[in-house]
């Protein structure tokens, strides 16, 4: 599952630092995060791993995004620092993108410009590291990880997951914000080719924030259970 996939995008009636709406696309098995690590003496290293293969197959996955919206790609880079890694990152995704409008961003402009003008981006393409960042600081934009879905993709497999994981700190409270977990449902829906339920599922919770039907992570007073059902009533009437 070498392609981790997050959309962000504004609710309503969901409080957001700015208008936002735009995918990550993050390779998800190379990086700092193979876990290649160790010590020598006074010294710790971890190797940064970044292959062809695993670039080539990630940017076709942006691509095939791009093509769906407005043809454009930032790819998300250090490499006016790392410039053997994130320039062969760079390069070898360029090549997947020929034909749209790609730019390349430094990962700390980028997460500048997320907080300062989100609408810039269209189709964000990165490395593992940096898009498990910028994904988090981006779905805070839109509102919070309680609102934030993903998948995991791979070729003919995929694994779909909110970003905000178990959150065990708030489980049994009945506070948990349900929404990044059913609009991850949708997600799931859209890749087995079932785009009709995948739009129901999407236009429902919509549909129940208009009534003001959350939880109190974004200003509402409805319980997990309560904003589940709702949305789950909405959608078999839609």
């Amino acid at each position: 599952l070498y392609a981790n996939v997050r959309p962000v995008k504004n609710l309503p009636g969901v409080p957001a630092v700015r208008q936002i709406d735009c995918i990550f696309v993050r390779e998800n098995v190379e990086d700092v995060y193979v876990g290649a690590e160790y010590k020598v003496g006074d010294v710790a290293i971890a190797l940064k791993v970044v292959t062809g293969q695993g670039t080539r197959r990630v940017a076709r996955v942006a691509r095939r995004y791009a093509e769906a919206r407005r043809r454009k790609v930032t790819v998300v880079t250090k490499s006016n620092v790392l410039r053997v890694v994130d320039k062969f990152f760079r390069d070898v995704a360029a090549e997947e993108l020929k034909g749209l409008e790609v730019e390349e961003m430094y990962v700390d402009a980028a997460a500048m410009e997320l907080v300062r003008n989100p609408l810039r981006f269209d189709v964000v393409l990165t490395t593992n590291q940096y898009g498990d960042i910028l994904t988090d600081l981006a779905a805070q934009v839109a509102g919070g990880l309680g609102l934030a879905p993903s998948a995991n993709v791979g070729d003919g497999k995929a694994m779909f997951e909110p970003v905000h994981g178990a959150a065990f700190d708030i489980a049994g409270r009945g506070i948990a914000d349900p929404i990044a977990s059913i609009l991850t449902a949708a997600m799931m829906f859209e890749w087995m080719g079932r785009r009709d339920a995948a739009d129901a599922v999407r236009r429902a919770v919509e549909e129940a924030l208009r009534r003001g039907v959350a939880t109190p992570d974004i200003g509402g007073r409805n319980t997990t259970e309560e904003v589940g059902k709702y949305i789950a009533e909405l959608v078999a009437i839609i």
